[in-house]
């Protein structure tokens, strides 16, 4: 599949040049953002973890052998890329226990920067954001156009597209979650079910999006629409007045589109019709969504930037500094920017 098949039309026009992201890890920092006071004493100690070129689910595997638990006993808030240097947090679980020796985990793709005991193991999407420092090098693009797009970028956001690694190398995981909705099952392994249900679900979505954007309307709000806040995962439907709030001038407020899962969408209207007919048009992978036990939740459609702010290191290197909400792609910010030269699958 293609990126144009898996994502959708750009919502700023055609890109202002092309680069080059994750040359090498440096070039794509992700600092997770946990607004959680540890208290320094309980049963769970909790790493402050820096990774480089390591996904999050084999850091845990190390950090669970070094410390002589069951992985089950490790916890973190989200997955992280492995392509890039990240660092996040996660927490072990040690009822009666003191600290372990976590030495063995160390390399130099892993170091622990940071310890501290708490009541409360880390739960799954406990962060509130994440901030990203990426470097485009060979850079090929006129400044001023550059320039001139960061600024509509930091005004007006991006649409807010699930990025091409949640679907695999050439939509595989799409193809894979086809293959199963087809024969009505699921895939035993747990961590394959995972990623095909989430791949099926922001394939989806990612069309119902392309079609807003298509139509200029991913960014304001119809009658019918189920509106939400940046940071909310709660919703409300919209009708005239709620469509003239001024929270939606200032990215605070925003259309949202479908999750897919056990029954019809809450939305309206025309909005409504749009979200049904791309379900009528991949109806096993609807039906196995909701057969799955998923529920019906929404995302917002449009993404806000937060901080966003740049300079040129050199002539042919840009470096963006951003904050974005836990589970939005830093790779759909560069794409309203620039092409990434020989890059479709990060």
């Amino acid at each position: 599949m293609t990126e144009d098949q898996l994502l959708g039309p750009r919502a700023h026009g055609e890109p202002c040049g092309s680069a080059v992201l994750k040359a090498v890890a440096e070039d794509f920092q992700v600092d997770e953002v946990l607004d959680i006071a540890l208290s320094g004493e309980g049963e769970h100690l909790w790493l402050w973890v820096e990774k480089r070129n390591l996904n999050t689910e084999e850091a845990a595997r190390r950090i669970a052998r070094a410390a002589g638990v069951p992985l089950k006993m490790v916890s973190y808030a989200g997955l992280k890329d492995r392509q890039a240097l990240t660092r996040q947090w996660f927490s072990l679980h040690l009822p009666g226990k003191s600290d372990p020796e976590l030495a063995a985990a160390e390399n130099e793709s892993l170091k622990i920067l940071q310890r501290s005991r708490h009541q409360r193991k880390l739960q799954r999407g406990a962060h509130s954001a994440n901030g990203f420092t990426l470097r485009l090098t060979e850079l090929r693009g006129e400044r001023a156009a550059l320039d001139a797009r960061l600024e509509r970028i930091r005004n007006l956001g991006v649409p807010n597209y699930f990025g091409l690694q949640r679907f695999g190398h050439e939509g595989g995981n799409v193809h894979g979650a086809r293959e199963f909705a087809g024969r009505g099952e699921l895939p035993a392994q747990r961590n394959l079910r995972s990623r095909l249900l989430s791949a099926g679900r922001s394939y989806l979505f990612n069309r119902v999006l392309a079609e807003r954007v298509a139509a200029a309307t991913w960014d304001r709000a119809q009658v019918g629409d189920l509106l939400a806040f940046t940071d909310s995962r709660s919703f409300f439907p919209a009708g005239e007045a709620e469509c003239d709030d001024p929270r939606l001038t200032i990215l605070d407020l925003h259309p949202t589109g479908p999750l897919w899962g056990a029954g019809e969408s809450p939305a309206a209207g025309d909005v409504h019709a749009l979200e049904q007919r791309i379900a009528v048009s991949e109806p096993a992978i609807a039906k196995w969504l909701a057969d799955a036990g998923m529920k019906h939740e929404r995302r917002i459609l449009r993404l806000p930037i937060g901080g966003l702010s740049w300079h040129y290191p050199e002539p042919d290197i840009l470096q963006l500094e951003f904050v974005l909400p836990t589970g939005c792609f830093a790779t759909a910010v560069v794409r309203e920017l620039v092409n990434l030269a020989g890059q479709t699958d990060i």
